[in-house]
This record gives structure tokens, C-alpha cells and sequence, in this order.
């Protein structure tokens, strides 16, 4: 009886098999670090030339960085350091041991800064936490909010339990950095997903009202948006009516950031293939639980590079507060700056502000993408 041919291809199939079981290796330029730098650095010579200038361009930085960061720089507290950094041939690292409390805390007072340390430590671990997958249950995140927050505001703010009152005109630095940063997401995110599905709304009055407040909003920087919030909205308001400074800024970021946001959130709606909208309509449920169940999970998952990208600018935007009086991480270190003494260290300050705001965007983006990988290889979300 003749061999078919599939049983002629899977013959072969299998003696190749056997062959490459028998011990023979694959080539040396296929496997190891070899194939590393093939595949990676030299795939052609496009890629070759890139490669060998990156490398001449580390050899031509990092030799002299070195000497002037770490070889040479000086390290010594106090006005020691001062005196020793007018000596140094390198960096004065010692501007940061002597202002790191001013640029980290701000105007706030010099004896109670264990208190925005305690909060922005607390407040971390909750951000932390909300990242864990495990997590993602409204019974859980809601209460550990909840209580997590009221007890970094109490800190802050003080005037419970003994803790001495702090205007929060007095709050700035990094703590205040991560609750604005925080705070625009946890409130603008929710605001951009019901705005991104009332632009879509087949209700002419709520797609318009939509649409106008995401383009006009769009349409203008964030510094109006700010100034509005701070000087403008407490015209309108009737008298012996007024909001906090701190709140109006935070509410205006919040509907800034939305407003992009619902526009990143709409294109991940758009690529959702109608039929699925079909199909959970033919199985009888309803908008809002088709919605919430189906349509906008699968949306988001599409849309977390963009949604990651406004999160991350979101981030680098609360220095902008400047503008209403309020002391950031980036406007307390210039702040900290004003010492004679330390002025001319300005670029040792602002490299170490580059660093910690690089290591915050650089963590958010490699979560952005290990979500990414655990949302496309079919897993829940939780």
C-alpha cells in the first residue's frame, strides 16, 4: 500500500526529530550570548554601526561622568560640606544631605516632618497595593482606601489626636507630588470612562454635553485650567462660600487629566467588534451591565499603553501648582536653593530630582506592560 503524503511528512518529521535528539547541537551562533548579540545588537549592519557608536559614545561620557560624580565629588554633611564642595574637583552631593528635608517637605514645619513621612510611607503601601491583581475587588480597595486615606490626611493635617494643625498651604514636596498625582487619578480615571461612553451616548444632549467639555477642555493648558480653579472659581461662588485651595487645584487637574483620557478610553471602545455588543444584547442583558461586564474591560485592556502615557504626564503636570502658591517636589528643591552657600549646586539638586522622578514614570511604565502581557495571555484581571 503507498504512503500517503501526510504520512510521508510526519515520517520525516520524526527522523529529524530523532536526528536532533542524537546529541547533534544547534549552531554556535544560534544559541548562547551569540545569539544574544546577533539577534539583538548586530542583526545587520544598520544595526552593527549603532551599536559600535553607542558604545564609542559610553566610552566618550562615562569615563568623565565618573570623575565628576563619584571619583571626585564630595559627600561630607553640614557646612562641612560646603567648605569641602568648594574644594572638590567634582560633584557637591553634600547639597542634597543638607536641603533633602526642604526639597522633600517643603514649607511644611521643620519638628513635625515625620508626619509627611509616615503619610506619603502609608500612602505608597495603598498604591502598592491597589496594583496587586489579587486586589481588585471593590469589598477590599474601597475600605482600604477609606481608611488609608483619612488616616494620611489626618497626619498631614493634624488637629486628631494630639497631632498639631498644618494649613495644607504649608503642605509641599514629595508628599505633596504623590497626593496630587494620586488623587487626579483615582478621581479623573472613573470621570473619563463615564465621559468616554457619554460621548458615544445615541442621546444627542448628553453626546453633546460631552463633547464640548472634552474639546474645550482639550483646547486649553493646564495652567488655565488651574488658574480658573484657584482665582476665578471663587468669584462665582455666593459669599461666605469658598472651597479650599488645595481642593479647587486638585478638582481641575482631575478634569483636565479626564478629559484626555476620555478620548484614549473612546478609541478602545471603538475597536470593539459590534458583534459582541449584539451578542450580550441577544442574551438579554442591558446597557450598563453589558457595559461594565463586556465592552469597557475589554476597552481599557486595549487602551493601557495610552491610558499609562496621560498617567505618567499626569505625574510630571503637579509641578504646575506653582502657579497658586503650592510648593512641589520640583519647586521645593528651587526653594531649597535660595542659600547663598548652595546656589551654585543647583545641577546636583535637579539631577537628583531627575532620578527620583525617572524611577517613579520608569515603575508605572513596567507595570503598564506586565499588565499588559497578563491581560493578553487571557488571565482576569483579578
Amino acid at each position: 500500500m503507498a504512503a500517503t503524503p501526510g504520512a510521508m511528512a510526519l515520517s520525516a518529521a520524526s527522523a529529524a526529530q530523532a536526528l536532533d535528539q542524537g546529541g547533534r547541537p544547534p549552531p554556535v551562533l544560534e544559541r548562547g550570548v551569540l545569539r544574544w548579540l546577533r539577534t539583538n545588537l548586530f542583526a545587520s549592519w544598520w544595526h552593527a554601526g549603532l551599536t559600535l557608536l553607542g558604545l564609542y559614545v559610553l566610552v566618550a561620557v562615562l569615563p568623565p561622568f565618573w570623575t565628576w560624580a563619584v571619583a571626585g565629588a564630595s559627600f561630607a554633611p553640614g557646612q562641612a560640606g560646603a567648605e569641602a564642595c568648594a574644594r572638590a574637583a567634582g560633584a557637591c552631593w553634600s547639597v542634597i544631605a543638607e536641603k533633602h528635608r526642604v526639597m522633600l517637605f517643603g514649607l511644611y514645619p521643620y519638628e513635625q516632618h515625620w508626619r509627611p513621612l509616615v503619610a506619603m510611607l502609608l500612602w505608597c503601601a495603598l498604591v502598592l497595593a491597589s496594583c496587586v491583581p489579587s486586589m481588585w475587588r471593590p469589598s477590599v480597595l474601597a475600605p482600604l482606601w477609606l481608611a488609608g486615606g483619612a488616616a494620611c490626611l489626618a497626619l498631614m493635617g493634624g488637629g486628631v489626636a494630639g497631632l498639631a494643625p498644618v494649613a495644607n498651604s504649608d503642605w509641599g514636596g514629595l508628599p505633596l507630588t504623590i497626593l496630587l498625582f494620586t488623587g487626579t487619578v483615582l478621581i479623573g480615571l472613573p470621570l473619563a470612562a463615564l465621559m468616554a461612553l457619554g460621548r458615544r451616548s445615541e442621546l444627542p444632549a448628553i453626546s453633546g454635553i460631552m463633547t464640548a467639555l472634552i474639546e474645550l477642555t482639550r483646547g486649553v493648558p493646564l495652567v488655565t485650567v488651574l488658574f480658573v480653579a484657584a482665582v476665578l472659581f471663587p468669584l462665582f461662588m455666593p459669599a461666605g462660600v469658598n472651597f479650599d485651595k488645595l481642593l479647587r487645584a486638585q478638582i481641575g487637574m482631575a478634569i483636565f487629566f479626564a478629559c484626555y483620557e476620555a478620548e484614549v478610553i473612546r478609541g478602545g471602545l471603538q475597536a470593539i467588534p459590534r458583534g459582541q455588543i449584539e451578542a450580550a444584547t441577544s442574551l438579554g442583558l442591558g446597557y450598563w451591565r453589558r457595559t461594565v461586564l463586556i465592552v469597557l474591560p475589554q476597552a481599557l485592556r486595549i487602551a493601557i499603553p495610552g491610558i499609562m502615557n496621560h498617567i505618567i504626564a499626569a505625574f510630571k503636570n503637579t509641578s504646575l501648582v506653582i502657579i497658586i502658591g503650592l510648593l512641589d517636589f520640583l519647586n521645593a528643591t528651587k526653594a531649597s536653593l535660595v542659600d547663598p552657600p548652595w546656589q551654585r549646586y543647583a545641577t546636583e539638586a535637579y539631577l537628583f530630582l531627575a532620578v527620583v522622578y525617572f524611577l517613579v514614570c520608569w515603575a508605572m511604565s513596567q507595570y503598564s506592560q506586565w499588565l499588559e502581557r497578563r491581560l493578553a495571555d487571557g488571565r482576569p484581571a483579578g
